[in-house]
């Protein structure tokens, strides 16, 4: 279970859940994130719904398309990640049901926060 904050002591904005992917756990989950390659789930689609309402943000993409050096979904997604500022922190569990567990208390406790998780 991994929780994000926005800048180094910033609020908490997303809790989410890693299973074991390949063998790679956590992170696997965070260089998808980072490499842009998950644009429509869970932080990187929140990452990139954010980056996308901030006009500055959309102003600098635009102005690159503009400039002849448009670049693919991914590499915005990427951008995204990295505009958010995220700092991960997270703890790890004997087994699934335990992490769903640790992920369901963490989200209870932080039911008044605003986090970006789609189902807030």
């Amino acid at each position: 279970m991994y929780l994000a904050r926005q800048t180094a002591n910033g609020p908490l904005v997303y809790v989410g859940m890693a299973g074991e992917r390949r063998g790679r756990g956590i992170k696997g989950r965070l260089t998808v994130y980072y490499r842009g390659k998950a644009a429509v789930s869970g932080l990187g689609e929140a990452a990139l719904d954010r980056a996308l309402a901030d006009l500055q943000w959309l102003r600098q993409r635009v102005a690159e398309v503009e400039a002849g050096q448009a670049r693919r979904a991914a590499s915005w997604a990427q951008e995204a990640i990295h505009h958010a500022d995220l700092h991960i922190s997270w703890a790890t569990t004997a087994d699934r049901e335990s992490a769903v567990a640790l992920e369901r208390r963490a989200l209870a406790t932080l039911v008044d926060a605003s986090l970006w998780n789609r189902d807030r």
